[in-house]
């Protein structure tokens, strides 16, 4: 009797699955196949997702408090440093002479002309205008200059010299028309007698954010 009712429920389900057109064997087949597309794809969404990551810009590594220095007189290296401010997210502080720079001070073809004059005495200390700055919140320093005659201007000597660098990551950075950096930014140190300085560099006015990151990159 029990016999009779196994044949009689395996019939029905044989006949069940062949009247919906589908054997065991094509359900085997369908379940696999089913399993093997949803592998494939997790695969796929996972490649995805790991060639965007490594293709995802590395983030740009900087000091949580930064501050950009900056002695501008025609502007150029005003710019240079606004760009720097801006990709570390930095304060600015410019640096400005109490009596300011006309174009006919700065003509360095003019010997009688007030740089001339100031860049010949490496004592000269032209006075800074308007409140210092505290740089006790600051571990990152920035200090960008025009090259004046091969050196900082001198009131950047007054600057370095007013201030402790103890313990601060100071970066000089400078432009000029075609001049490098030079000794301007050991002078800058020497003056200055504290403070962890690294190498400085000559960056271009129309530098990009980009390559200021590059620059920026290969500090770190």
């Amino acid at each position: 009797m029990k016999k009779s009712v196994l044949v009689i429920i395996s019939f029905f389900l044989i006949s069940s699955m062949t009247g919906c057109g589908t054997t065991p064997t094509e359900i085997e087949i369908n379940s696999e196949s089913s399993v093997m597309e949803a592998i494939s794809e997790t695969t796929e969404q996972a490649e995805a997702n790991t060639e965007n990551s490594e293709t995802q810009e590395e983030p740009v590594i900087t000091a949580d408090n930064t501050l950009v220095v900056y002695f501008s007189a025609t502007g150029t290296t005003k710019k240079v440093a606004e760009r720097i401010a801006s990709v570390t997210n930095a304060d600015l502080y410019e640096i400005v002479p109490v009596q300011p720079y006309t174009s006919g001070d700065l003509d360095w073809h003019d010997d009688n002309s007030r740089t001339s004059i100031e860049m010949n005495d490496v004592n000269f200390r032209p006075e800074i205008a308007g409140e210092p700055v505290s740089l006790e919140s600051y571990s990152t320093i920035y200090i960008g200059y025009p090259i004046w005659w091969g050196d900082a201007p001198r009131i950047m000597d007054t600057f370095v010299e007013s201030y402790d660098f103890s313990n601060k990551n100071v970066i000089p950075f400078c432009t000029s028309g075609s001049s490098g950096i030079g000794n301007s930014s050991d002078n800058l140190k020497n003056l200055a007698n504290s403070g962890n300085w690294l190498s400085g560099d000559r960056l271009e006015a129309d530098i990009s954010e980009n390559d200021i990151k590059a620059w920026i990159s290969s500090l770190n």
